[in-house]
Parts: structure tokens; C-alpha cells; sequence
């Protein structure tokens, strides 16, 4: 199986999907289940799947056979082999399987006619079934089989009861040369444990000597005859029996075909009622799919979560959407929302419902590749960055423009400027090839490609900023931060390393923060302490020349950062807002200009510092300022 689809856990919902079927050769079928990559035959499957369900849900479950090893059976009587009860039971309980299935089925046409169908296209295997059900019963094979085999069993039994009764004569007689006063049986024949010395009072031959040898086991010479004529009788019974059986296995061989034909049905029946079965144990439904390159999920729950807890998934990418960047917190749920498109777009392709809304919709796909968790691999020497390299330029080699990929914590594992850089370029690549794509990154500036790029989306985990608890929703059209110092000072990472870590991110600046951020968590969402202490940002001041990146374009900082880190940067003569984290001091203010500079040079038009001239000198009705919007 692709690794890609291990990776997405698709062979835990086989396995579940196989625990389902009755079958054995169901369960191999279902084992080797993939994608497939036909239009019309994955409609068809999804339809048969939904035709399934609702006769599940109506009538319950089918009576579908398990036909253990009768493949074997039917190989065996093609060949002239004689069959055992067993084997013979195994057919008729198949046979009888087969009767109950049409009924069942006849009683569905008024629900669905396709799956009806089968029902007349299931040979009747009634004569077989009853025959052997006359001639066998559980491991032996039954006196009514034949009036020979019926007549030599009472002659049997006859005979066994003349020879106790001829030795009980003998044993009332010669009782006190008897060791015991029971009647026991050695190497088929019927004896009396006789003192040895006394052995030659008791005529008749010595069959066994005791392991003391004080004890010798004679059987009477009046028995000895009906003995024999009782061994006789059994070599008639048990050629009898073999007779039987051989007729029956026959006959079996003769009915192979149609048996292979219904088990061939059965074992459709069992593929389908075993999807059936999955999308009633997963609350799943019918979804559309198609070739239309757009995916559409509403509410859609991974299906090994457990539904009472697990969140549902809302996403949306249009026909001429690229992809999706989502950001946002660690353990805030963004490895899952993408495991989780995965995972439903390649059950959805095999034809099984998923966990979902109404409206929801799943692209076809010649692929779905991943890479997602730690790709460290010690036996080929890879580190993580490299295990992730590698992984990537696997998929570009095979994604095409009707794939799908799947990109966890793109270009981490190495410097943050270049694994930015490499992050960039693959998303470009996937962009212009034109497959469809999710991709999870803290990095700022693919945030900020993600927002610039054409036909690209952006998306985040939502999270509470108070309780920095993950509330796992995604939020199109929005972009998350990382609050990894917040998310550490709540876990309860020390108050001095958590204040160095501030003073390396913030050139010490965020000390009295670190420790708010430190301070225990409210115990309910409900509960709060205060209003939450806002982070002040003061890295940049107002005339700082900057590179914005990651496009390195030379700027002017018009106003610092804002409580939400925010700051407004003038470039080419337009202002623009940017995250503090984006920017590079070039030159600090206080180098380039004189105390008390009028930056309304730099950051206004002529006209504006001419309307502002004058409306500073007194009221002009004809003078007007103009504010630029921000970018």
C-alpha cells in the first residue's frame, strides 16, 4: 500500500472496514481495497455503498454465509475425492444460507431493486441441501442414508448384544477365576480378566496379559465366532458409508459451478453490507464526488476521533483555488484538519460514506501525497529536515495537477530563513502546477505569500487568547500566530527561562509580559482574573528604516507595533501593515534624522503639508487632507 495512505491511517479504517464482512474472501478483497480513479465506476460504488445503508437500516442485517474453506471442498469432489460429513455439512450450511438470502432479498425489492436483483441470479441449491441433510448429520453419517447401511447397524447391534451376553454367561459361571467381575475390550475383541493361574478354566483364548502379569484377558470361544461375524458386518458398514459419501461428494461436484456463482454473489453481498455496516458505525453519509477541482467539507469529523469530543471540520476551496496555508498554535489541531481532508478524500474515492454535512463535496484525485509528523530516519542516515526534503521531493515528482497534497510544518527542521525560502518555492511549484494543496506553517513570511499569492487561501486553528486553549475550529480567511512563550508559560515553563526567551525574541522588552504569561491558567473559561495583559511592541519607532521581508524591500516605520504586534510601514510611498516579526532594522531613526524632525516630510504629500499649513493658520473650506488607506 502507498505509505502516503498509511501515513493518513487509511489501513485502520480497512481493517474496521474488514472486521465488518462475514467472509474470508471478502475480508482479502476489502484488504486490497485503493482509490479508484474512474469517474463514473466511484459514483456508482458510492451509490451502492448508499443503496446498502438504507436497506441496512430497514431490514437489517443480510444472512450472509461465511463459507470457510468450501472452496476447498468444491476443489476436492471436482478431483473424485471423497468428501468428510464435515466438508458436506459446510455445503449444506451454504446451500441453506443461499435459500435464506433470497428470501431476504425478496423482501427488500420495494426498497431497492438493484440489490433485489441478486436475489434471482442466486442458484437454487435446494435438492443438494436436503439430500445431504437426509445423509449426514454434524461428523457421521446417518442410518436413514440407505436401507443397507440401516439393515447392517441393527445387525451390528444384534450381534454386539449376543456377545455381552454370552460373556456375562461365562462371567456368572467361572465368576472365582475371575480377577474383577466386568466385561472389558482389547484390541476389539471382547475378554474377562482371568487370574493366570486359573486360565485354563475358562476356555477360550488369551487376547492381553496385565502389565503385572497376574492377570490374563481371555475372550470365550463362545464369543469369538460372533465376533468375527460382527467384524464382517462392519467392513459392510463402513463400505457403506464410503458409498454414501462418494455419492454425496458427486453430486457436490456436479453443482460446483453454481455454487462458485453464488458464492461469487455472496461475496459482493458481503463487500457491500460491510461498507454499509462502516457508514452506520461512523454516522457517515453519501457525499458527491466528482472532477470538478473544488472540495467542499461541512462538518466533517475524522473518523477515528471519538464523535462526542472531536470537532468538526469546515473547508472550502472553489474550483480555481490552488490551496490552503493554515496557521496557527501547536496542539491546536492543524496536523489533524489535514489528515483529515486526506483521509476522507480517499475513503470517499473508494466509494465509502464519510463523516460529514449535507453540501460537502470531494474532488477526484490521481493521488493523495503526504507528508506530515517526524520523517527522522535513523537506518538511512536521515535527519528530520532531510527526511522531510526527501518526502517533498517525492511528491513533486508524482503530484500532478489532479492530486492532492498534504504538507505538515513545511520547511521546518533547519535555519528559519532558508527553510522559509524552501518553503516558499515548493508552494509556488504546487501553485503554478495547479494541484490542490494543504500546508501547515509558523512561518510569518509564508503567511504572507499565502496572502499575496493568486489562487491561494489562508486559514487558522482557532484559540482562546485568554485561556490559550485550542478550540481545533478551522477559520477560513484568517491567519493565526504561533504563541509558543504564552503556550509555554501555561504549561508551566520557569518564569526566568521563559523571561530570557522574551529578551531574545524581543531585545528584553517583554520581561513584565513573560511573567504575566507565566501565571497559572484560570481554572474555567468562565472564571477570569482580570482582563488579559496586553504585549507592547516597541522594537520599531516611528522614522526606523526597515526590510520588510521576505520580499527585502526598504521601508520606513510610520507607526510602531500595536498590542497586537502590528506595525504600519511606509514602502514606495504606500503604508502597509506588518507583523513586527517581519521586519529587519536597517538604520535606527535616531542616526538618520535631527531631533524634532517634521516627519510629515517623509509620510505626507506636498498637498497634504500645504491643506494642513493652512488649516493650522485659520479655516479653509477649499483646503483638503488626504489619508492613503493601508495596504
Amino acid at each position: 500500500m502507498n505509505t502516503h495512505y498509511e501515513t493518513l491511517e487509511f489501513p485502520v479504517i480497512l481493517q474496521q472496514l474488514k472486521d465488518l464482512a462475514v467472509s474470508e474472501s471478502a475480508r482479502e478483497i476489502l484488504d486490497k481495497l485503493e482509490p479508484i480513479l474512474i469517474e463514473q465506476a466511484c459514483v456508482q460504488r458510492m451509490a451502492e455503498t448508499t443503496a446498502a445503508r438504507r436497506v441496512l437500516d430497514a431490514f437489517g442485517a443480510p444472512p450472509l454465509p461465511m463459507m470457510t474453506r468450501l472452496e476447498e471442498s468444491l476443489t476436492l469432489a471436482e478431483i473424485g475425492t471423497m468428501l468428510s460429513p464435515e466438508q458436506l455439512n459446510g455445503v449444506r450450511m451454504f446451500a441453506a444460507s443461499c435459500k435464506r438470502m433470497v428470501s431476504y432479498l425478496s423482501r427488500i425489492a420495494s426498497q431497492d431493486a438493484t440489490l433485489a436483483s441478486y436475489g434471482q441470479a442466486i442458484h437454487p441449491l435446494s435438492d443438494l441441501q436436503s439430500e445431504i441433510q437426509r445423509c449426514v448429520y454434524e461428523d457421521e453419517v446417518r442410518d436413514e442414508a440407505s436401507a443397507l447401511l440401516r439393515d447392517l447397524r441393527r445387525k451390528k447391534l444384534n450381534l454386539e448384544a449376543k456377545i455381552k451376553e454370552k460373556l456375562n454367561q461365562v462371567l456368572r459361571t467361572h465368576k472365582q477365576y475371575l480377577t474383577d467381575g466386568y466385561i472389558t475390550n482389547r484390541g476389539g475383541h471382547y475378554v474377562l480378566p482371568v487370574q493366570r493361574q486359573h486360565q485354563k478354566q475358562v476356555p477360550g483364548s488369551v487376547v492381553d496379559t496385565s502389565a503385572s502379569g497376574t492377570t490374563v484377558f481371555i475372550e470365550p470361544s463362545a464369543a469369538a465366532a460372533l465376533r468375527e461375524e460382527l467384524e464382517a458386518v462392519h467392513i459392510s458398514e463402513d463400505e457403506e458409508i464410503r458409498r454414501v459419501l462418494y455419492t454425496l461428494s458427486a453430486q457436490v461436484a456436479e453443482e460446483a459451478q453454481p455454487i462458485r456463482r453464488n458464492m461469487k454473489l455472496m461475496e459482493e453481498l458481503d463487500i457491500l453490507f460491510a461498507k454499509a455496516k462502516l457508514s452506520a458505525a461512523m454516522d457517515a453519509r453519501e457525499v458527491d464526488i466528482g472532477g470538478e477541482r473544488r472540495l467542499i467539507i461541512n462538518n466533517g469529523r475524522h473518523p477515528l476521533l471519538d464523535r462526542e469530543t472531536c470537532v468538526p471540520l469546515n473547508l472550502t476551496l472553489e474550483d480555481g483555488d490552488r490551496g490552503v496555508v493554515v496557521t496557527g498554535p501547536n496542539t491546536g489541531g492543524k496536523t489533524v484538519a489535514i489528515k483529515t481532508v486526506g483521509l476522507l478524500t480517499l475513503m470517499a474515492q473508494c466509494g465509502l460514506h464519510i463523516p460529514c454535512g449535507e453540501g460537502s463535496y470531494i474532488a477526484m484525485q490521481d493521488g493523495v501525497w503526504c507528508d506530515i509528523g517526524d520523517s527522522q530516519n535513523i537506518s538511512q542516515n536521515l535527519s528530520t529536515f532531510s527526511g522531510h526534503i526527501t518526502n517533498v521531493i517525492g511528491i513533486l515528482k508524482n503530484a500532478s495537477r489532479d492530486s492532492l497534497v498534504l504538507l505538515d510544518e513545511l520547511g521546518s527542521g533547519t535555519d528559519p530563513a532558508e527553510g522559509m525560502g524552501i518553503g516558499i518555492a515548493v508552494l509556488e511549484e504546487l501553485r503554478l502546477r495547479g494541484c490542490m494543496f494543504m500546508v501547515t506553517t509558523h512561518y510569518p513570511q509564508i503567511k504572507t505569500y499565502a496572502k499575496s499569492a493568486e489562487h491561494m487561501l489562508r486559514a487558522r486553528m482557532a484559540f482562546d487568547p485568554e485561556t490559550l486553549a485550542p478550540l481545533y475550529t478551522l477559520e477560513m480567511g484568517k491567519t493565526g500566530e504561533s504563541c509558543a512563550l504564552q503556550i509555554a508559560g501555561r504549561l508551566g515553563f520557569s518564569k526566568h527561562m521563559l523571561d530570557r526567551a522574551h529578551r531574545a525574541v524581543y531585545n528584553g522588552e517583554q520581561a513584565a509580559d513573560a511573567n504575566a504569561a507565566a501565571m497559572p491558567a484560570p481554572k474555567s473559561r468562565l472564571t477570569r482574573l482580570g482582563p488579559p495583559v496586553k504585549q507592547k511592541f516597541t522594537k520599531f519607532t516611528m522614522g526606523d528604516s526597515v526590510l520588510v521581508l521576505p520580499e527585502k524591500e526598504t521601508g520606513i516605520v510610520y507607526r510602531p507595533a500595536d498590542e497586537n504586534g502590528d506595525v504600519i510601514v511606509q514602502v514606495k510611498g504606500v503604508k502597509h501593515k506588518v507583523k513586527h516579526t517581519r521586519l529587519q532594522l536597517r538604520v535606527a531613526a535616531a542616526e538618520l534624522y535631527p531631533p524634532d524632525y517634521d516627519f510629515s516630510i517623509v509620510f505626507n504629500t506636498v498637498a497634504n503639508r500645504k491643506a494642513s499649513h493652512k488649516l493650522n493658520k485659520r479655516h479653509d473650506p477649499d483646503a483638503v487632507v488626504e489619508y492613503g488607506e493601508l495596504d
